[in-house]
């Protein structure tokens, strides 16, 4: 089981020695990865005031390539992970190449989550058709690798065309992980089809979505045991019951978890301390 932590963007403020502290104290302290999501645009719930989603215009969210530009250069081993980008919302070739700059500087360390998101405010605001969201990032992520293997490449999609043009530099193994965020039924076959992992929700339903994904990648000719699955769990009292819920994913197949701080009162600081005793107290007792 890989053992990671969840940055808390919202929480974290925006002083650079706080938001560096916390990722080379996670290094430290012997987690495998970070996780960071994305959100562009918060929505200005003034003006709307049957706004239902978790984020507004007043939640801080630090951009996660400019963040893991930053970081790559602070950390030396820990593995900076986006979960996740939407990608719909974002031009795929920008992505690409992103995502493989911040994969150069940190000498291969970037597994880039993807997911289609939720909020059509950011999607307006960027141009992006949120109605077709989750067919395109098919076909992103085709052009993703396309672009990330080779030197130069022409393409010609349904949304995209690249003629005979490239990225440089290209990753580090020329291609990045590429694991998909969601629940919904069509994500789960998705996943097992072309994804090279997984983010799905702690749920009581869990084991069965397990048993779909798996399914669809045995259908698409796939080896299930290939494709990686984290599920985010919140920070727990440190006990047995925190080391049991963590073997009990395990037990389910999950290979990654990561600690969520957020939402328990912490100030900045408090974050970093907060994943210091987690890790004494209950990462460090998992094996």
């Amino acid at each position: 089981m890989k053992l990671g932590v969840v940055f808390p963007q919202t929480e974290i403020g925006t002083d650079p020695e706080v938001v560096a502290r916390f990722a080379t104290t996670a290094e430290a302290a012997g987690y495998d990865h970070i996780i960071a999501f994305d959100h562009v645009l918060g929505a200005n719930t003034a003006s709307r005031p049957d706004w239902q989603g978790p984020y507004t215009a007043e939640s801080l969210c630090h951009e996660p390539f400019v963040l893991y530009g930053y970081l790559a250069g602070l950390t030396e081993s820990l593995e900076l992970v986006t979960a996740v980008i939407i990608l719909p919302q974002r031009q795929t070739a920008l992505v690409a190449k992103q995502a493989a700059s911040v994969d150069v500087l940190s000498g291969g360390r970037l597994r880039l989550g993807i997911g289609t998101g939720w909020n059509d405010v950011e999607y307006e605001a960027l141009g992006e058709n949120f109605h077709d969201r989750g067919v395109r990032s098919e076909e992103q992520i085709d052009l993703m690798r396309k672009l990330w293997a080779d030197d130069a490449i022409d393409y010609d999609g349904r949304w995209h065309k690249v003629t005979d043009a490239g990225l440089n530099p290209l990753p580090v193994r020329r291609s990045i992980p590429l694991w998909l965020g969601g629940m919904a039924p069509q994500v789960i076959e998705r996943v097992g089809r072309i994804a090279d992992g997984w983010f799905p929700f702690f749920n009581p339903d869990l084991a069965a979505q397990l048993d779909a994904m798996r399914g669809a990648a045995r259908d698409a000719g796939r080896d299930p045991a290939n494709i990686g699955i984290e599920c985010m769990q919140p920070m727990g009292e440190a006990g047995q019951k925190e080391l049991d819920r963590i073997r009990s994913l395990e037990d389910l197949g999950v290979t990654h978890t990561a600690v969520i701080t957020m939402n328990q009162g912490l100030d900045p600081a408090a974050h970093v301390d907060a994943i210091s005793r987690y890790w004494d107290e209950v990462a460090s007792r998992v094996s």
